[in-house]
C-alpha cells in the first residue's frame, strides 16, 4: 500500500474513533440528565412492555390529578405533601416552595423531582396544567388513558 494512501487511512480511522468517544462521552455525561416521564399507575405497575420501574434517587417527571383531601400543607415552612392518582393507582408526592397559582385538588398536575422509597416523590417544580393547548402530547396522551376514575376509587388503597 502507497505510504500516502496509509497515512490517509490511519488519520481517517482516528477521526472516526474520537467521533465515537466524544458521542459516547457526551451521551453517558447525558444520561444523569434525562427526566423520564410516568404516571402514577407506571411508578407502581412499571412502564411499558418491560414493565420498567423507577429507582431510588432517579430524577423523572410524573403526571397526574391531585387527589382530593390529600393536599397538607406545613404551618411552619413552606413544605407541602400531596397524592397524585391516576387510573392505576396513587404516589405521595412532597415539596417545599411556593405552588403555582392553578394548583388546587383537582387538578392536573406534572410535578419534577427524584423517586424515593415508599412511591414518594421529593418535586423539585410542580408545573399546573392550565390549558390543553399547553399540555406535552406525552403528558396529555397518559392522562387522557389513564383518568377515567373518580379520585373516590383510590381513597382506601392508600
Amino acid at each position: 500500500m502507497n505510504p500516502r494512501r496509509k497515512t490517509r487511512l490511519y488519520l481517517a480511522i482516528a477521526v472516526i474513533a474520537g467521533l465515537a468517544l466524544t458521542v459516547t462521552l457526551v451521551l453517558y455525561a447525558l444520561r444523569s440528565n434525562i427526566d423520564l416521564f410516568y404516571t402514577p399507575g407506571e411508578i407502581i405497575h412499571g412502564k411499558g412492555t418491560s414493565q420498567l420501574k423507577p429507582e431510588p434517587g432517579q430524577r423523572l417527571r410524573v403526571g397526574g390529578m391531585v387527589m382530593p383531601g390529600s393536599v397538607k400543607r406545613d404551618s411552619q415552612s413552606l413544605k407541602v405533601t400531596f397524592k397524585l392518582f391516576d387510573a392505576r393507582g396513587v404516589v405521595d408526592v412532597s415539596y417545599e416552595g411556593i405552588l403555582p397559582d392553578l394548583f388546587r385538588e383537582g387538578q392536573g398536575i406534572v410535578a419534577q423531582g427524584e423517586f424515593e422509597e415508599g412511591n414518594l416523590i421529593v418535586a423539585k417544580e410542580v408545573l399546573a396544567k392550565h390549558d390543553e393547548n399547553y399540555t406535552p402530547p406525552e403528558v396529555k396522551a397518559a392522562m387522557e388513558e389513564n383518568h377515567h376514575r373518580p379520585a373516590e376509587v383510590y381513597k382506601d388503597n392508600h
